[in-house]
């Protein structure tokens, strides 16, 4: 059965005075502020596309991983995944780096390697992006 998932963003403005907001459905947070200057930039304070694509990416490619090594027989204790998406004005997203450290019992590097590059190519959000260059750093902690 499909679930579908939902954002709402508003934007107040012209793309380089303006700014808005984003809320996602499922969040008691509220609202995250947007504007051309973070995104053109970069801010610490407020967020951008790019940032909520970053955090698509690495909570996907986590649960990927932690599928995968659980089917391999060796599950992971603990799998931490950063995200680094790169937007570039005037050309769009770029890339996105997966940088992973995971701790999985019983298991070599080589394999682990393998189970990574495999939850990179499967993960759903990777195969959204597959216009865009991505890449992987994988370690064993």
């Amino acid at each position: 059965m499909p679930v579908t998932s939902e954002a709402a963003a508003t934007w107040t403005g012209s793309l380089i005075e303006g700014s808005g907001s984003v809320a996602f459905s499922s969040s008691h947070l509220g609202t995250f502020p947007l504007d051309w200057k973070s995104r053109a930039e970069g801010a610490d304070t407020t967020t951008t596309p790019e940032e909520m694509l970053a955090a698509a990416h690495a909570s996907c490619f986590s649960m990927a991983l932690s599928h995968a090594l659980a089917g391999n027989g060796t599950p992971a204790e603990r799998v931490n995944t950063t995200a680094s998406v790169t937007f570039k004005p005037g050309t769009g997203i770029t890339g996105s780096h997966l940088n992973v450290n995971a701790t999985v019992p019983g298991l070599d590097a080589e394999t682990f390697q393998q189970l990574a590059e495999g939850a990179k190519v499967g993960c759903p959000v990777s195969q959204a992006l597959a216009g865009i260059e991505i890449t992987l750093e994988a370690t064993l902690a």
